[in-house]
């Protein structure tokens, strides 16, 4: 059984850019999906949102199987220049807010006029690092889940929700 069903998903996502469609009218929006986990919702959220936008990728990577490095290393580099643009960043989960605030240093360095995040989801129970997170699909306990972009070593992303990985069927999570 899925811990977040694709229509409940869905159903956020569209309430997110919503709100994102709003706060950003007028404003040069540049959208920057944290690759790879991320482009899933990124390109849902992308077409929800009713205003006129880009798109650039970051591509960041901080975890082997289901656990984090420690680190958090920079693999691809965004191709737009970001100064005086607002900015969004997408990312997939926020757990040990290692990912994020290292994202968030990156880009301020190269001076945006706004610098947010929006997340799928949020773990604050593991988090060590106090990250300002402008939007949060949902906030899940202390789990490794896959699908919807999320992945263990490259698989299962393509599943349509959210699951837990702790029982197996058939290679299917439940």
């Amino acid at each position: 059984m899925p811990l977040l069903s694709s229509e409940v998903i869905a159903d956020r996502v569209r309430q997110l850019a919503s709100s994102i469609s709003s706060t950003y009218a007028n404003h040069d929006l540049l959208l920057v999906p944290i690759l790879r986990g991320a482009f899933i919702f990124a390109a849902d959220l992308a077409r929800a949102i009713t205003i006129d936008h880009r798109i650039d990728f970051l591509q960041l990577s901080s975890y082997k199987g289901t656990q984090s490095v420690g680190t958090v290393s920079v693999d691809k580099d965004l191709n737009t220049d970001i100064t005086g643009r607002s900015v969004l960043i997408v990312e997939d989960i926020v757990d040990t807010g290692r990912t994020i605030s290292t994202t968030l240093d990156i880009l301020r360095d190269r001076n945006p006029a706004s610098l947010e995040v929006v997340t799928l989801l949020s773990k604050p129970s593991p988090r060590n690092i106090d990250n300002s997170i402008r939007w949060t699909g949902f906030e899940i306990d202390d789990v490794f889940v896959v699908g919807y972009g999320l992945d263990l070593d490259g698989r299962y992303r393509n599943l349509p929700y959210i699951a837990k990985t702790t029982t197996t069927v058939g290679g299917a999570f439940l």
